[in-house]
């Protein structure tokens, strides 16, 4: 065997060895936190954030819908608001997250009612978490369930359960993770009943560098919802631009969503 071959076997070795290594190291609890947490980070701005997104909805014996909304995030302060642009019909709807409680306005009748986790953002497959700042380690426990292969990809499998008195839209949740990038590829929700919900793709993934964070941000371009439950809908998400510069002080007010329909 020639040097060049010897290394090429050594090298090959070492390559196998080291999902086995890692994939030990997941079942520690401290290990698997950490993951959260690195999830958490990327997604993570420290400052403020801006999105335009497009919203498709797909429901049975219906014609489809395609939305627009701008979303705008201040992580610093755990805020979130959801503004409708289009279609005409729907301008002016939007939601807001305040102090852990979120609100949906309309326009047309003046008024704000308090949502639930689970509510449809704008009655598509989409939840409030879907828009909002990552909270995975906050919000729940993991557990690992092993390695798998998801298309191309190598991802570790988590299970989730939610923490005992945090408010999610589902107690439960398996989570697929890119072992070489650390990006969420799937993710499945479950009902106490052990019932499938809902399941999300993530195929494409972003980043873009924060000033405020010195770091890179990572961020969905595109999120697919499928219902599990009517199984004729889903809801595809297209981020088109993020911008993480500081935004208007008074943004995350019940005021500046109303002014926005006047």
């Amino acid at each position: 065997m020639t040097l060049r071959n010897l290394f090429g076997a050594v090298l090959a070795a070492v390559l196998l060895a080291v999902p086995s290594a890692r994939a030990a190291d997941m079942k520690d609890p401290a290990e698997l936190k950490k993951l959260l947490v690195t999830l958490d980070d990327r997604q993570s701005n420290g400052g403020d954030y801006k999105s335009l997104m497009y919203i498709e909805q797909k429901e049975k014996d219906k014609t489809d819908v395609v939305r627009e909304a701008v979303v705008y995030r201040r992580d610093a302060k755990d805020q979130l608001m959801i503004l409708m642009t289009k279609p005409k019909g729907e301008a002016g709807k939007g939601y807001l997250r305040l102090e852990k409680n979120l609100w949906s306005y309309d326009p047309n009748t003046g008024k704000w009612e308090r949502r639930t986790e689970r509510e449809r953002i704008a009655g598509t497959d989409s939840r409030r978490a879907d828009f909002d700042e990552s909270r995975l380690a906050e919000e729940f426990d993991p557990a690992f369930e092993g390695e798998e292969k998801l298309g191309k990809f190598t991802a570790w499998k988590l299970i989730l359960t939610a923490r005992q008195g945090v408010d999610v839209a589902y107690p439960v949740v398996h989570l697929w993770v890119d072992k070489e990038t650390s990006n969420i590829l799937k993710r499945q929700e479950f009902a106490l009943s052990k019932r499938l919900m809902r399941t999300s793709y993530y195929p494409k993934w972003m980043k873009l560098f924060s000033e405020s964070k010195k770091a890179d941000v990572w961020f969905p371009q595109e999120m697919r919802f499928y219902d599990e439950v009517e199984k004729a809908n889903s809801t595809v998400i297209v981020v088109k631009n993020v911008d993480l510069n500081a935004l208007e002080e008074n943004i995350f007010t019940k005021a500046w969503l109303e002014s926005k329909s006047r």
